[in-house]
């Protein structure tokens, strides 16, 4: 087990967490990342349990996981961690979020099969999805809370026939509820 933290203080940083994160990355040969690395909590999270940030190498941990087994908040602290040593890995180069960058850094932290999203036993605040746009090549429907504002198309026909790239013929077109 990683050493105690400050998580009964309350406080927005926290420096154990932070330490543990640092010595973790330099024993993988991740200097700028051990340099850099800061542990936080945000306790305007609600229902997402950890978020990394990069390339500001910042981990927000969510308040609830201090009244949860610490064996969770130290799963999560290593899943937010394999993020970053990912994206610090990849340099430059795009990857998947949560893809074998991410599953090889996990296996290597101590969590060889973890899930790219929790179960853990945070209320989650239902939403009424107002807005529904519709691709016309696959027909898949989106459906939103929020009207889309700008112009968009679908990231799944765009990578299949455009390479990635944004292609007007898969703009998503607002369907009537």
């Amino acid at each position: 087990m990683a050493p105690s933290s400050d998580r009964n203080r309350g406080g927005k940083n926290d420096g154990g967490l932070t330490e543990w994160c640092r010595e973790t990355a330099a024993s993988m040969g991740l200097l700028e990342l051990s340099r850099k690395v800061r542990v936080g909590w945000n306790s305007r999270m609600q229902t997402t349990a950890g978020r990394a940030w990069w390339p500001d190498r910042l981990i927000e941990l969510n308040p609830k996981l201090k009244e949860l087994p610490p064996e969770e908040m130290w799963r999560t602290l290593r899943h937010e961690l394999a993020h970053l040593v990912a994206y610090e890995r990849a340099g430059r180069r795009r990857i998947e979020v949560h893809g074998d960058e991410w599953r090889a850094a996990c296996a290597e932290l101590g969590i060889p099969n973890e899930q790219p999203f929790h179960n853990l036993p945070f209320k989650r605040k239902r939403m009424k999805r107002n807005f529904a746009y519709i691709c016309p090549q696959c027909y898949t429907t989106i459906r939103r809370v929020k009207k889309i504002s700008r112009v968009v198309a679908c990231y799944a026909c765009c990578r299949k026939y455009s390479g990635g790239l944004f292609d007007a013929r898969f703009r998503l077109v607002e369907e009537k509820l």
